[in-house]
This record gives C-alpha cells, structure tokens and sequence, in this order.
C-alpha cells in the first residue's frame, strides 16, 4: 500500500471516530461524509499508482528505423 493511501485511510478512520462521539446529527452526517471523501482518495490514489505502474512508456513511439537497430 502507497504511503499516501494510508494516510487518506487515517484521515478516514478519524471522521469516522467524530462520527461517533459527536452527538448533533447534522454533525455526524458531515463527519461521516468527510470520512466517504477521504476513502475515495484514498481509492483514487491507489488507482493511479497501479495503472502508473503497469503503464508502458514506449506503447505510443515509433519504432526506430531499421538502420538505427545495427
């Protein structure tokens, strides 16, 4: 797991622990949506760093002439 993936799950992990100690609903209801925003980025970055990680940086370059092969 990517270092900046956990701390988005950290980050999510303390909204939910508001959520539950705070008493006014329309305060939990926003800890708790704070907490849903930080596991979508943490998702987000999670998916960027496995497709750049299976990218393949000459997918789109020409090939070099044949001359240049020898």
């Amino acid at each position: 797991m990517n270092p900046q993936d956990q701390i988005f799950l950290n980050r999510a992990a303390e909204c939910e622990r508001m959520a539950k100690f705070t008493r006014d609903p329309d305060s939990r209801f926003t800890w708790k949506r704070m907490a849903a925003r930080w596991q979508r980025c943490a998702r987000v970055a999670a998916d960027a760093s496995s497709s750049a990680a299976h990218h393949e940086p000459n997918k789109h370059r020409k090939p070099p002439p044949g001359w240049a092969r020898y």
